[in-house]
């Protein structure tokens, strides 16, 4: 056994203490990570989930849910039902949702420019955020005559369905796309667009004229108009406004297509100007 000659303690004991130390940190990084993985399962599914459920959406071991899901559940971020078997999400994941959009300084000019556009349309109007191969609902305006085509705020779509998501889409570069979106492109209806390279031509076109535009890609019976909103480059953020596909012309979705491109535009310039980034 050797000693420090700085310290006189065991250099093995030392050894074996920073090595525990190491153990017990790689540990914890393992439960926060599973932690998240539990919660974000619970995100993707809208009715109760049982254990067995949430081991084959995770592989997390049922040894290791136990623990998880008892500390979730005492916490607040998960509730169970009456006989202790099933779980959803908890009051504390909404606080916390609800926590990121009020310290969001882009909000309170969003939701402005969302007025403006459900004034001048009366459609209802969305403001999303890109997040991975998906976009992200953060406000919603409704229309006061088609209450049917609200999205909830916090809810996610892919980005190829959606008129919002392709609005950001075609502010990448080819392999950028090839980065973000997924091997396969999954059909949310009939007329969702899969193939990769019929999905680059629509985004060429969506470069050229400022907005994008989708019937029943992401929907059935909807149709989307959406403008990025450039304040940051690439952009991260879009707003949109939904129609009842039936409805619509294609010279109107093309009209609001414009609107939401100029409203888009000046509230870029508002938030430039706010040094918001």
């Amino acid at each position: 056994m050797v000693r420090s000659p700085a310290t006189g303690r065991s250099t093995a004991v030392n050894e074996d203490a920073a090595a525990d130390g190491e153990s017990a940190a790689a540990a914890g990084v393992k439960s926060a990570r599973r932690a998240i993985e539990l919660l974000e399962a619970f995100g993707s599914n809208h009715d109760w989930t049982s254990m067995t459920e949430l081991h084959t959406q995770t592989g997390i071991p049922r040894s290791s849910l136990h623990g998880l899901l008892r500390t979730l559940r005492d916490m607040g971020w998960i509730e169970a039902d009456d006989a202790g078997t099933r779980f959803r999400l908890g009051v504390r994941a909404l606080i916390c949702g609800t926590a990121y959009l009020d310290r969001d300084p882009v909000m309170p000019y969003a939701t402005d420019a969302l007025e403006r556009v459900r004034e001048q349309t009366g459609l209802t109007a969305h403001y999303a955020r890109l997040c991975g191969p998906e976009i992200v609902y953060l406000e919603t305006r409704e229309s006061r005559h088609s209450a049917h085509l609200v999205s909830r705020v916090g809810r996610t779509l892919p980005t190829h369905a959606t008129s919002l998501g392709k609005a950001l889409l075609a502010e990448l570069s080819d392999a950028e796309l090839s980065m973000l979106l997924p091997g396969k492109l999954p059909a949310l209806t009939g007329d969702t667009i899969t193939d990769r390279e019929e999905l680059r031509a629509e985004l060429a076109v969506t470069r050229e004229r400022g907005y994008a535009t989708e019937r029943e890609q992401g929907t059935p019976g909807v149709a989307c108009a959406a403008a990025v909103v450039p304040y940051r480059i690439p952009a991260t953020d879009a707003m949109s406004c939904s129609m009842l596909a039936d409805k619509v012309t294609d010279a109107e979705l093309h009209r609001v297509g414009k609107l939401l491109n100029e409203v888009a535009e000046d509230l870029s310039r508002q938030l430039r100007r706010a040094g918001i980034r």
